[in-house]
């Protein structure tokens, strides 16, 4: 018997063990009678299945996984036979061997012999997608934003510490040697005391279209598992795919999908460990008459202990003056010009000075520069391969502690996006006005506010026009609002019948 059978044989447990771990579960599921293995040997195989063959499962997660050695990807499942068929031709191509295909990962699921399921499906799969995988004895490596719904994600936590994996979120700047670097120069006093963050997004989308008549579904996707938990409901935009990202039903739009990137930045950087203090946020969908429902034009803030976090997303065509932030309001100086921020990143303040983060993948790049704009130090690194790399490695350590982004560092992060975006749909139009006496009393909220303004008179919209979420304070240990039904409504979310999340609290 090999080293890999032998601690297969040693994890096997007995199927009244089994039924029992797995009883909590309201979706039934058959899995293999094993748990996750802690330590594969330095010349074991790891065996991969990748869920999810869109541009990101393809490229970046059969390459990421596959490209290392002693890992194999075995297994790739997509709802639609055409990305299915595709990515096993071009894995083919690769690495000179075929593939094992499937429409549905509940067979994946079923076998034994995976150790590792690479998650790249649409976000609204990813919870239960972790979640089936955990009960079935397999690590996992899921894609960033975790969760469609903050109960959700908690869930999600909850199944990798039942079942013992190894789960690392896709948030991969976590990995970046170089962010690594700046926030440890700093956290040593180079700059003094640390003020506020202001994190940025600025991608210009276009309009999703608006149908007269249900988009037609190729009879190459299999429609009810494509949905899965969301609700199963004829599509008016132009595209199935991507754009579904930008309806509540199967997205959670640009400030948690791209935001949660910058907020796990944020995050690290200021050390927290927990959830803001409160939260609130005005944007709205701007320009396009579409049916897309998640805002193009956000402004959120987050009321951490350590400082505040201030968010700002503009998917809005840009005009050249909202190219990125300025770092210092020295207006119309040389300074000013080439202190810009743009399209991803931060700008951290301290009391003697600031770093700005460039956080495009797969580069990124910090520089600190003192009050007067003059560059003290600059640090450079690369998150994405490293990510998977230190994925692996965990993997075969069995400690979740060598991850970089464990699942509940990914959890605390998506939740921190998640609360604004419950702010933003309960909210209501509010005049400019409102919209300034209701921050009044948060001077780092203003200049966003100004240049959120400003963006949206240079696109000839009405400011007034915007909706102001409430504030929301939050709960810690239940991980939802203080006084507010509605907004809680949406920290729970809802799933149809065959495909819910089950409660697994611990």
């Amino acid at each position: 018997m090999n080293t890999s059978d032998k601690q297969h044989a040693a994890l096997s447990v007995t199927r009244r063990q089994f039924v029992k771990r797995c009883s909590a579960a309201t979706a039934v599921m058959v899995f293999p009678m094993v748990v996750p293995a802690t330590v594969f040997g330095a010349n074991d195989k790891i065996r991969v299945a990748v869920i999810g063959l869109g541009g990101r499962g393809v490229k970046s997660h059969v390459t990421g996984l596959g490209n290392q050695n002693g890992v194999e990807v075995v297994a790739i499942c997509d709802p639609d036979r055409e990305r299915l068929n595709s990515a096993a031709a071009n894995i083919r191509q690769w690495y000179d061997r075929d593939v094992d295909t499937y429409i549905d990962m509940r067979d994946i699921m079923k076998r034994a012999d995976i150790d590792v399921v690479s998650i790249a499906n649409q976000t609204y799969w990813h919870g239960l997608s972790t979640i089936w995988a955990c009960q079935a004895g397999k690590h996992v490596y899921v894609e960033k934003p975790l969760s469609q719904y903050i109960w959700e994600g908690r869930q999600m936590v909850n199944a990798a510490r039942k079942h013992n994996c190894i789960v690392q979120c896709g948030t991969q700047h976590r990995s970046s040697s170089g962010i690594r670097e700046a926030i440890q120069w700093t956290r040593e006093g180079h700059l003094g005391k640390i003020r506020q963050i202001t994190c940025f997004a600025i991608k210009p989308r276009g309009p999703i279209g608006k149908r007269d008549t249900p988009l037609p579904i190729p009879d190459s996707i299999d429609y009810d598992l494509w949905c899965g938990p969301a609700q199963k409901l004829p599509i008016y935009r132009n595209v199935l795919q991507y754009d579904c990202r930008y309806m509540w039903n199967t997205g959670v739009g640009e400030s948690v999908d791209q935001g949660v990137h910058e907020l796990d930045v944020a995050r690290w950087w200021l050390g927290e460990k927990a959830l803001p203090k409160r939260t609130m946020s005005i944007g709205g969908r701007f320009m396009w008459d579409d049916v897309g429902q998640v805002a193009n034009a956000h402004i959120m803030y987050y009321d951490f202990p350590t400082a505040p976090v201030v968010h700002e997303i503009y998917n809005i065509t840009a005009p050249a003056f909202v190219d990125g932030l300025n770092i210092f309001k020295t207006k119309g100086s040389r300074a000013e010009k080439t202190l810009r921020a743009g399209p991803f990143g931060l700008r951290v303040m301290y009391e003697e000075g600031c770093v700005l983060v460039q956080a495009y993948l797969p580069h990124q790049t910090c520089v600190a520069y003192d009050l007067n704009g003059k560059e003290i130090r600059s640090f450079h690194g690369h998150g994405e391969p490293h990510h998977f790399d230190n994925f692996i490695a965990a993997v075969r350590s069995g400690r979740r502690d060598d991850l970089h982004a464990e699942i509940e560092q990914g959890h605390l992060s998506t939740t921190t996006a998640h609360t604004a975006n419950i702010s933003y749909r309960v909210g209501e139009v509010a005049s400019v006005k409102q919209q300034q006496a209701a921050t009044a009393g948060v001077p780092d909220f203003k200049e966003s506010l100004d240049r959120f303004h400003m963006v949206l008179k240079g696109h000839g919209i009405n400011p007034d026009t915007a909706t102001h979420g409430p504030w929301l304070e939050v709960d810690h240990p239940k991980e939802c609002f203080k006084n507010h039904d509605r907004a809680n409504e949406l920290v729970r979310g809802s799933y149809r019948e065959s495909f819910k999340v089950p409660d697994l609290s611990i």
